[in-house]
């Protein structure tokens, strides 16, 4: 796993609770993977304009075709707000044929925590 360093776009209150996400994202067929990147850069593009979006990072291994987000929220409506705005809504219509079993798994966190070690959130 090739994990990029956490990108913060807001500061965090250390005795705050927030949303932690864990997302694995697992293409079906590896030569689908330069798609998926290029989908991705626009994903990145709306998270560095998501309000309520407190830090992020992205995580992959390549030659498996499997893709890993870690993210943390000021709370649920701010996620929700993200997933169903474009271009996240239209790019994981587009890409669900083509993923396996994707996996998502959410936990409440403290500010104190951040930033959330990658090898925590995978044992979740």
């Amino acid at each position: 796993m090739l994990p990029t360093p956490w990108r913060y776009l807001r500061s965090s209150e250390g005795d705050r609770e927030y949303l932690a996400l864990l997302t694995f994202l697992p293409l079906k067929r590896l030569w689908r993977a330069p798609w998926l990147l290029m989908q991705a850069l626009r994903v990145i593009r709306q998270l560095e304009h998501s309000p309520g979006l407190v830090a992020y990072s992205l995580s992959t291994e390549l030659s498996k075709g499997h893709f890993w987000t870690l993210s943390v929220w000021e709370g649920e409506p701010a996620l929700q707000a993200f997933v169903h705005a474009a271009p996240h809504a239209n790019t994981m219509r587009s890409l669900a044929p083509h993923m396996g079993q994707t996996r998502f798994v959410r936990w409440v966190i403290r500010g104190s925590q951040l930033p959330v070690a990658w090898d925590e959130a995978l044992a979740r």
